[in-house]
């Protein structure tokens, strides 16, 4: 079974109204249009073979609006529905397309946030898990909706968040 994992991603803070546009490109460049144009290469075989899965990584501002990343949160609402949209195109040919929405994971897209003392610690304080994730975190989630036991599960977003969405 033929499996893609759209993984790559950056972001660039900047309040909305000094946000430069090539922040904004450079940034839907990695998290979209890499994604899509990846997500037509690799799934095109799997279409016609019959068969695979596509995980996407999206976010929680996947759901919500982020604060001074209008860039990345556009981007990872767009992967949602990029991820809804193959799924309900390629269901019928066997080819899953599903993605994971990390929370507050430990990573460098996050290292920014975790060196502000006071926005770290209002992070974590809304995470009923009471800490940040790992990248070790998601594997689980990756795992499933790489295997076969996902065979049925298509277009869904999952949240890896330590319980952030359920607050």
């Amino acid at each position: 079974m033929d499996v893609l994992v759209n993984n790559a991603g950056i972001i660039r803070r900047a309040p909305a109204a000094g946000h430069s546009y090539r922040d904004w490109r450079d940034v839907l460049d990695v998290n979209l249009d890499a994604v899509f144009l990846l997500s037509q290469a690799f799934g095109a075989p799997m279409v016609s073979r019959g068969a695979g899965k596509v995980i996407m990584l999206a976010s929680m501002l996947s759901f919500q609006g982020g604060v001074t990343v209008p860039g990345y949160t556009a981007a990872k609402h767009a992967v949602a529905g990029l991820t809804r949209a193959l799924a309900c195109e390629w269901a019928g040919t066997g080819v899953q397309v599903n993605a994971i929405a990390p929370g507050y994971v430990a990573t460098g897209n996050t290292a920014a946030l975790r060196a502000d003392t006071e926005r770290e610690a209002a992070i974590r304080a809304r995470i009923p898990a009471g800490r940040w994730g790992s990248p070790a975190d998601l594997e689980g989630a990756a795992v499933f909706l790489a295997a076969r036991a996902s065979d049925y599960v298509n277009g869904h977003v999952l949240a890896v968040d330590g319980g952030w969405l359920a607050r």
